[in-house]
């Protein structure tokens, strides 16, 4: 028998939920008086244990998701945008919410949300799957997807740096600054960062974010114009670079920062901040690499939440 220990507020159902086919052979107890709440302990059959191989990391990050403390209701929301366009996110509101943020996965974009608020693509995300852990902390979040014009392949792919796609999270921004009267921030990831810095230096003081978050920013690349190579010098709004140190994708690359943060130079609030360790699985681009701060979700958004908020 192998013991493996969970740090959470205990949820017996969303364990279960989580663990799929093996719901059936673990079991899950709960031992109170516990700091951070309740410690897990799952006891696991050593045979499946090994069989499990390099799963049961993914396995464990998301039953400490689904064994949060408060899981915030979320809505499909439609806005109209351009003539004959809607965009559609999903809209979570913490009652004591101090700001609003507004979430863009990497890669396509195209998270396909349903009517019932289940995701079509992107749910393994790094912003997308630590959607809750936002709200934890305080922030208002609206997770995006891509249009109603663009919801077949590519997607947001060769659209995050036009107007168009400009002009549609201006629409949310302005949605949400109605709904809450919060300051509103862009947070983007991989390709994500791209959205983030067009949109925010095209509607310098037209509307635009509050600040900004950039977290494994697209740094070198042959087939867009990475984010240094933006007018990253005409924002006067807080930035905040967040990046893992060893981010082995090849168009994030931690040693590219530095080009970055010169273009950032006469910003009156900007700063870096890294991270070492974690889970690293897969394609060194993809969400569960050390790009997708695979690991480190809670670290991370607490750490991002706190430079807003401060």
């Amino acid at each position: 028998m192998v013991l493996l220990f969970l740090l959470a507020c205990s949820r017996r159902g969303g364990v279960h939920r989580v663990l799929g086919k093996y719901a059936n052979i673990l079991t899950l107890e709960r031992q109170r008086g516990h700091p951070a709440g309740r410690l897990l302990v799952i006891r696991v059959p050593r045979e499946v244990f090994l069989n499990m191989g390099s799963r049961i990391s993914n396995v464990l990050v998301a039953a400490a998701f689904a064994t949060s403390a408060v899981a915030h209701p979320e809505q499909v929301i439609d806005i109209p945008t351009r003539p004959g366009v809607t965009q559609r996110f999903l809209y979570l509101a913490p009652p004591d919410a101090k700001a609003a943020v507004v979430l863009f996965s990497g890669g396509n974009g195209g998270l396909q949300i349903a009517d019932d608020g289940s995701l079509g693509g992107g749910s393994g995300n790094f912003l997308v799957r630590s959607r809750q852990l936002f709200a934890e902390q305080r922030l208002a979040v609206a997770v995006i997807d891509a249009p109603s014009d663009r919801q077949s392949p590519p997607f947001l792919g060769g659209y995050r740096q036009r107007p168009d796609h400009a002009a549609d999270v201006k629409a949310v921004i302005a949605w949400l600054r109605q709904k809450s009267a919060l300051p509103v921030w862009l947070i983007g990831t991989s390709r994500g960062t791209q959205s983030v810095a067009y949109v925010a230096t095209r509607l310098v003081d037209d509307g635009g974010p509050d600040g900004i978050v950039l977290t494994a920013t697209v740094l070198a690349d042959r087939k867009s114009r990475p984010v240094p190579d933006m007018p990253m010098d005409s924002l006067r709004i807080p930035v905040l670079v967040v990046h893992h140190e060893q981010d082995g994708c090849r168009v994030t690359l931690f040693s590219d920062v530095p080009r970055l943060m010169e273009k950032l130079a006469s910003n009156p609030r900007k700063e870096l901040m890294t991270f070492t360790g974690g889970a690293n699985q897969g394609d060194p681009c993809q969400a569960r690499a050390y790009h997708g701060f695979n690991g480190l979700e809670r670290e991370v958004v607490e750490k991002i939440a706190a430079w807003m908020l401060r």
